[in-house]
């Protein structure tokens, strides 16, 4: 069995000292992890496996740790169907990057781009920041995203540049390299 953890706390409070332990405690071992750092808050994703009575053990002990820390956790037990499963399998994993200056909906305007084709997004990135020689803020972003193998690249490609163009962004939609 399988449970999803996020964890959002401030800077200060080191909370993912306090989670780790928890887990092995409970006998469930880590899949995934993730930490970073965001403006005065810190995040953490985790998803941790174990059988019923750990999990459940384990949902017991964040619980406690939650209160104890004044931080958020929400866990959330994932049921991966086997249709979502076979999926995946028919998709090719590919890098987007993007950059263009910094605008509320680049974001917004990617992502709906790409969910309108059916493309899955499996983990996006991105950061704000000052440009060197000019005094406007940047935004730069890095998706990881799963392109059906139907879905004709070059066509893909050409739309997908046209789009860019539209926005002034420019954008790199390259293969992952394993």
């Amino acid at each position: 069995m399988q449970l999803s953890i996020t964890a959002l706390g401030s800077n200060q409070i080191n909370f993912i000292v306090e989670i780790l332990p928890a887990i092995r405690d409970c006998n469930c071992s880590i899949l995934e992890i993730r930490s970073s750092r965001l403006g005065k808050s810190a995040a953490a994703y985790l998803l941790v496996q174990g059988n019923w009575n750990q999990v459940a053990k384990l949902e017991s002990t964040l619980d406690s740790i939650q209160k104890r820390l004044d931080i958020k956790l929400n866990v959330l037990r994932p049921e991966q169907k086997d249709k979502e499963k076979e999926k995946d399998k028919d998709c090719l994993p590919y890098s987007l990057e993007t950059i263009s200056l910094d605008r509320d909906n680049v974001v917004e305007s990617i992502t709906s781009f790409l969910f309108d084709r059916e493309i899955s997004i499996e983990e996006i990135s991105g950061s704000s920041y000052q440009a060197a020689y000019i005094q406007s803020a940047v935004f730069s972003t890095k998706f990881i995203i799963l392109i059906p193998s139907q879905l004709p690249l070059l066509t893909l490609r050409e739309e997908f540049l046209d789009f860019c163009d539209q926005l002034n962004i420019d954008a790199i939609l390259e293969p992952v390299k394993r």
